[in-house]
């Protein structure tokens, strides 16, 4: 009796809410709150990160054909900015050079047994940037990036995963750290 008694106030309370008010209200609290949520970003200076503003029109990009740092710079070339990658260095208007990209893994600190519990990820990416002339605009360059690591014995896979990921992140970082050193760069006329 009891049971068939809470079923029945349910029922009572489902079809008191489905014909009142409170539907319509509660769907424009959400409304409500994102407009004021943009106006709050836009009153504080927010704006979403438009097209890179380079100042050269066309670059080429030199780097070892396996590397997947350039595949991603380019990437980002041809759908983040206005500058077109050249596939010849001389019909271009800069070079790109990447001199050097390198991943190096330190021992951090190790356990009691002798075992390791922390690793130091490195990324490091060397660059320069010239023009046809082979003047230089940005001297050969290093953008390093550090991660600390933990590791575990007993989750290797996981772990080698995790390295992995960290390894993309700093990639990626590196990428848009290179695409802020190109926008600052000052050609030489």
């Amino acid at each position: 009796m009891l049971h068939s008694w809470c079923l029945s106030r349910r029922a009572a309370s489902r079809r008191a809410f489905a014909g009142s008010n409170v539907r319509r209200h509660v769907l424009r609290i959400p409304g409500s709150l994102l407009v004021a949520a943009s106006l709050l970003l836009a009153a504080c200076g927010f704006q979403l990160r438009g097209t890179a503003q380079l100042p050269f029109q066309s670059v080429y990009v030199q780097a070892p054909f396996e590397s997947v740092f350039a595949l991603q710079l380019r990437r980002v070339f041809q759908s983040g900015t206005k500058t077109c990658v050249i596939d010849s260095p001389g019909d271009a208007e800069v070079v790109l050079q990447i001199l050097n990209e390198s991943r190096e893994k330190q021992i951090l600190s190790l356990t009691g047994g002798g075992r390791v519990s922390e690793y130091l990820l490195r990324y490091r990416v060397s660059f320069r940037l010239t023009d046809r002339m082979n003047r230089e605009h940005i001297p050969a360059s290093e953008i390093v990036l550090r991660r600390d690591f933990t590791y575990n014995d007993d989750q290797t896979l996981a772990k080698e995963g995790e390295e992995a990921s960290l390894y993309q992140n700093m990639r990626s970082d590196a990428v848009q750290q290179l695409m802020r050193r190109l926008q600052a760069a000052r050609l030489q006329t």
